[in-house]
């Protein structure tokens, strides 16, 4: 039997990206059950088995790994300038 949810969740679909409401009751598919990580959601506070980490190895909602690139090279310090008393 497939974990059920305990209350209302709003989940974004991780392929789509398209926002998804789902009810207390619901079955999700195991694409949008990976992305509900809170046990409160879930009927008895069990979270699923973890057995699908998505297709493309997606990461989890709210994650977006930096890029490599080069650092930046540090500005070099400038001389204060004194104000002209008058």
């Amino acid at each position: 039997m497939a974990a059920r949810l305990a209350a209302a969740v709003h989940v974004q679909h991780p392929h789509t990206r398209e926002w998804v409401v789902l009810e207390p009751g619901d079955e999700p598919p195991r694409e949008l059950a990976g992305e509900i990580t809170n046990p409160g959601a879930w009927e008895n506070g069990v979270l699923p088995e973890d057995g699908d980490e998505g297709e493309d190895g997606a990461p989890p909602f709210g994650f977006v790994p930096a890029e490599p690139s080069t650092p930046e090279p540090e500005p070099e310090p400038q001389r204060r300038r004194k104000t002209a008393t008058t």
